[in-house]
């Protein structure tokens, strides 16, 4: 199997399309050799622990809401694109995703680990839900069949927050300035929302050089 690390953020709209480009790509190829691991990145570290009104979030950003409604024009383009339905009207939070992605990590010791990211961007995306709550991701992580008691307890304190942080800003100090972005093999990388062709074009690259090596 090749690896492919993922470092990307669930409240990023770029992220949820990228995974939805990346998974058309393993679906038409079951036999594909990639192994997913994904990684934290927040795009605002500095984001207050119950998080923000979107609007007045959005309005800062961009400067204005003229600016914030171009950007999220042609997110909506490529998220349509993608076969993405995002229900603007009902995201009223921005979160702070701390806690999401400590869930991501537990989930992945379990080997839920893609099952509970692909959960935590349609609750966020489509469902509108705030997912820097506890009682919200307690939920999310029973619906992938997490044990809901266990992450609720460990919610509770700051058990791995800081191991999070820190795989953070080694994600920065190595350059990444932006999410998604994809490591193959832990040497190509791949910045951005690509598209499903380009995914289909890496998996076949690999599987024609893993059949010249056996």
């Amino acid at each position: 199997m090749i690896k492919l690390d993922i470092i990307s953020d669930p409240v990023c709209p770029w992220c949820y399309i990228g995974k939805a480009n990346l998974s058309r790509a393993l679906e038409a190829h079951p036999d594909h050799p990639l192994t997913l691991e994904w990684h934290p990145f927040q795009l605002n570290p500095e984001m207050p622990k119950g998080g923000m009104d979107r609007r007045e979030y959005l309005e800062t950003k961009f400067g204005g809401r003229e600016k914030a409604a171009e950007v999220y024009a042609r997110i909506a383009e490529h998220a349509e694109a993608a076969g993405l339905e995002i229900a603007w009207d009902k995201i009223t939070r921005m979160p702070n995703s701390l806690d999401a992605h400590r869930l991501i990590h537990w989930a992945g010791i379990e080997g839920r680990q893609t099952p509970m990211v692909g959960r935590l961007f349609r609750a966020y995306w489509q469902e509108g839900r705030d997912i820097g709550e506890a009682e919200t991701l307690t939920e999310l992580a029973g619906e992938v069949g997490m044990d809901k008691a266990l992450v609720a307890e460990l919610l509770k304190g700051d058990a791995d927050a800081e191991d999070i942080r820190a795989r953070d800003r080694h994600s920065r100090s190595r350059g990444v300035s932006g999410v998604p972005t994809f490591v193959v093999a832990g040497q190509h990388v791949v910045s951005g929302a690509q598209p499903p062709e380009l995914w289909n074009q890496v998996i076949e690259d690999i599987q024609a050089q893993l059949k010249e090596q056996s």
